[in-house]
C-alpha cells in the first residue's frame, strides 16, 4: 500500500506526480482539518448570493381577458 498526494478538482481527485494504471482502484482518506479548511475557503472564494425581491405586478396587469371574451368561470355540478 502506498500514499499519493491529490487535490480534488471539480468533484474528481488528481493525484499529483503520480500515473496509475487505468482501472486501479484506489482509497482516498481525508483529514477532519483539511476538509474544514477546504470547505471554508470554498465558502470564502464562493461569489456573494444576491437576493431579488419582486413586486407583484398590479392586479389586471397582464390578465386582462380579450375583448368580448366570456371570463366567468365554470362551474360543474356534480352528478
Amino acid at each position: 500500500m502506498r500514499a499519493y498526494r491529490g487535490v480534488v478538482v471539480n468533484g474528481v481527485v488528481e493525484l499529483q506526480g503520480v500515473r496509475l494504471p487505468e482501472g486501479t482502484v484506489v482509497t482516498v482518506t481525508v483529514g477532519e482539518a483539511e476538509l474544514l479548511r477546504a470547505k471554508i475557503a470554498s465558502a470564502l472564494r464562493r461569489p456573494k448570493r444576491v437576493k431579488i425581491r419582486l413586486k407583484p405586478a398590479a392586479p389586471g396587469l397582464g390578465f386582462e381577458a380579450p375583448e368580448g371574451a366570456d371570463v366567468t368561470p365554470e362551474i360543474f355540478a356534480r352528478e
